[in-house]
């Protein structure tokens, strides 16, 4: 059986797979690699234990991803996409925001954020990335540094229709970060437990209460 065909999953293929299926097939790879990092750690993470999980060979994960580093650096992007996706749709709205509307699109863009950060994926990655500068750059591009602009450009519209004062949208994104987040993700890499779902939604309801208190506009 070649490598491409057993990276499939199914009977010998000649040639190399269609892009479709190989598409399919890495998603598949990556989703088994992110329950193996949730089940054993980033630490205790194998190539050979997810080529086992996902019924492949590791010569294939390793001509496909490349690296154990590789590997890492391909699930940071896959989450980082998926965070992108969330909160782009969290703030989509094309219809004109009221303060009502803008607080409850706030707080469901702060209960995913936490969510999203004291997750054990999320905590395994910042973990990872810890120990590598360039992993630790992937996390800081596939985050922060996309996630800010988005809510951002949020942000200035909600000044522009005068519900929040006139500022920098960047200073009032770390604002926010910070009174949503506060110490609860170094919290967890420390090795505290999760704040479960009544918690977050709890403790976003309070940030976004204190950051209306601080910038906005009545």
């Amino acid at each position: 059986m070649s490598r491409s065909a057993e990276a499939a999953g199914g009977p010998a293929k000649r040639g190399r797979l269609p892009a479709a299926e190989r598409h399919r097939r890495e998603a598949e790879i990556l989703a088994v690699a992110a329950r193996t990092l949730d089940e054993v750690g980033y630490e205790a993470l194998t190539m050979q234990d997810v080529a086992d999980r996902a019924h492949a060979s590791k010569q294939t994960l390793y001509a496909w991803f490349g690296t154990r580093e590789d590997l890492l650096a391909a699930l940071i992007a896959r989450n980082a996409d998926r965070v992108a996706e969330r909160v782009t749709a969290v703030l989509a709205d094309d219809e004109l925001p009221t303060e009502a509307a803008a607080r409850g699109v706030l707080e469901r863009y702060a209960v995913g954020q936490l969510t999203l950060l004291t997750g054990t994926e999320s905590v395994n990655l910042n973990r990872a990335a810890m120990t590598s500068p360039r992993l630790a750059e992937l996390l800081l591009d596939g985050g922060r540094h996309t996630v800010g602009p988005l809510v951002g450009r949020y942000l200035r519209r909600l000044i522009d229709t005068g519900l929040l004062r006139d500022g920098d949208t960047d200073d009032y994104f770390r604002l926010l970060y910070g009174l949503v987040i506060a110490d609860d993700q170094i919290r967890v890499l420390l090795g505290e437990p999760a704040p479960g779902p009544e918690v977050i939604a709890t403790r976003a309801a309070a940030a976004v209460e204190r950051f209306w208190a601080l910038v906005g506009a009545r």
